[in-house]
């Protein structure tokens, strides 16, 4: 049928507008990403960075990398298995938005011969890429720093290590392959992104610290030909065993690699921008809960311990609380009571404070349950008020004696500078693993403790001229369920500044919430 020049422009109306209504009807895919910028070049000082940004979901892509049905790895198996539901889900609905969807599990192309998304993928155009393809991609020196933590042995984080073998046979059955997407494990996917116009790409799978960085099809790869890249940072695992450097928890592990991605390669979005839900957590993925309680006005712990916590725990994986006092009245530690809950550890900084019962009784229940509680300075005498103070609160005078296991009645002067020495009998202590007692001194006076409680096992002993010996630092038990007890009479603002001693009080926080003390040599600082 011959149309005339106005049913023409009637129909080229009509297809203008559908156009126009099908694009509508996709709206961009907001995700909300992270990265990390280095303040001062060379400075290790990086802080995280966050902004909104918008993708059109036709320009974009999802690669699902070696998501495999099992791992020579048992642990690794489990974590897939666990997390392969929401990333299901993830992909469901960045598919229903127009995402095209990349699966590569490698070395499985065998089991995908004869579908259509396998044939999808080798049907795609060879493009000219922008450096020459690679079938791995290794660490870059010239963009990248060394990998935050050892995966030279393989990266099992089970005891004992599973045997290696090539245990897949294709990707994990819980991640639906549909009509439209494809399938590969080559530079494929690069063609298939090139013939689509895919100029945003979306990473997920495992292993972050390996493949997840060097496959063909993924991050240092899509990175260096040109792709704006992003690694869905919940999505994600590591081959990390934790008894290997940095020596911490295997997701903490996880987090140092995320944040190397996030500094040197491309930012990070989680699974809620897609599925509505609280960011993705392994069920084995346990924080201990570490509680400061700082309270003092002569030490500057309040700007110490917050300090200590930021360099030398959270890198570590522990969720530290800082409690501070009230600024109008000292006796009070807002929030306290609600911190304690699920607290592993306990430590206090404190000195002559009447709290409110609930929060006094917090620090009962704490230790009742067996939990573990470290004093530091002051708190040989945290709940003893004196003279008026009395009548403000609630008190624990014997607290020293009960718990810590001290006798604290008073300090020699100030001036001299206490030497430090190794208890005899000691030396091999976990506790002072890393810790040269030769070069550790105490700055502040020196507390008058003796004699300890019986069962207290003193570490450290602190000497000035003309004085009898006295123990600077020693472990205690308490009650029936026989709580975990740290304490240390150092705690002035230049000790904090002494390697030793910041490594005693980290063996101690380690050692009281289950975790390994590392190595005599670790380094024990990492700049985030």
């Amino acid at each position: 049928m011959t149309m005339n020049p106005t049913s023409r422009r009637v129909l080229y109306s009509i297809v203008l507008l559908w156009a126009f209504t099908s694009t509508a009807a996709s709206p961009p895919v907001t995700l909300h990403i992270r990265n990390r910028v280095e303040a001062v070049a060379g400075s290790g000082e990086w802080t995280p960075i966050e902004r909104q940004v918008n993708l059109a979901p036709d320009k974009t892509a999802i690669v699902v990398c070696d998501m495999w049905d099992k791992h020579w790895c048992a642990g690794a198996t489990r974590r897939v298995a666990e997390m392969a539901p929401r990333m299901n889900e993830v992909i469901a609905a960045a598919r229903a938005r127009g995402v095209f969807i990349i699966h590569c599990p490698s070395d499985t192309m065998k089991f995908y011969a004869d579908t259509p998304q396998r044939k999808l993928a080798q049907a795609a155009p060879l493009a000219a890429p922008k450096v020459p393809l690679k079938n791995w991609c290794h660490l870059d020196k010239t963009k990248e720093s060394a990998l935050p933590i050892d995966d030279s042995d393989g990266g099992c984080d089970d005891w004992p290590q599973c045997k290696t073998y090539t245990a897949w046979k294709q990707q994990i059955p819980a991640i639906a392959i549909k009509d439209g997407d494809a399938v590969t494990d080559s530079a494929e996917a690069y063609y298939l992104m090139e013939q689509r116009g895919i100029e945003n790409v979306i990473v997920m799978g495992v292993h972050l610290n390996m493949c997840v960085l060097g496959r063909p099809f993924s991050i240092r790869q899509m990175v260096a030909q040109g792709k704006k890249v992003y690694l869905m940072r919940d999505m994600t695992d590591t081959m990390y065993n934790s008894r290997a450097r940095p020596y911490v928890p295997h997701f903490a592990g996880t987090d140092l690699m995320i944040a190397h991605v996030e500094k040197y390669w491309c930012p990070t979005v989680s699974s809620t921008d897609f599925v509505g839900k609280p960011a993705f957590r392994f069920s084995e993925e346990r924080r201990p809960r570490v509680v400061f309680l700082i309270g003092e006005d002569e030490y500057k712990t309040w700007e110490t311990l917050p300090s200590f916590a930021k360099t030398e725990l959270e890198w570590r994986g522990l969720d530290v609380a800082i409690i501070q006092e009230d600024t109008a009245n000292k006796h009070n530690f807002p929030k306290f009571t609600e911190a304690m809950e699920g607290a592993d550890l306990l430590l206090v900084s404190v000195r002559r404070r009447a709290l409110a019962k609930a929060q006094l009784d917090a620090v009962r229940t704490h230790l009742a349950r067996g939990k573990s509680l470290i004093g530091i300075r002051t708190a040989s005498h945290a709940f003893a008020p004196r003279n008026e103070d009395t009548k403000l609160g609630d008190a624990w005078p014997t607290f020293d004696p009960d718990v810590l296991g001290g006798n604290y009645v008073g300090h020699h002067g100030n001036g001299p500078r206490t030497t430090i020495s190794v208890t005899p009998g000691a030396e091999g202590h976990p506790l002072l693993r890393g810790v040269d007692a030769t070069k550790l001194v105490g700055n502040g006076s020196l507390y008058q403790v003796s004699p300890l409680r019986e069962g207290a096992t003193p570490l450290l002993m602190g000497t000035i001229e003309g004085k009898p010996a006295e123990p600077v630092a020693w472990m205690n038990t308490y009650g029936e369920k026989k709580a975990i007890i740290f304490y240390t009479s150092l705690g002035h603002p230049d000790d904090f500044k002494e390697a030793s001693f910041r490594r005693l009080l980290l063996n101690a926080i380690l050692q009281s919430v289950g975790q390994a003390i590392p190595p005599a040599e670790q380094v024990v600082e990492a700049k985030r």
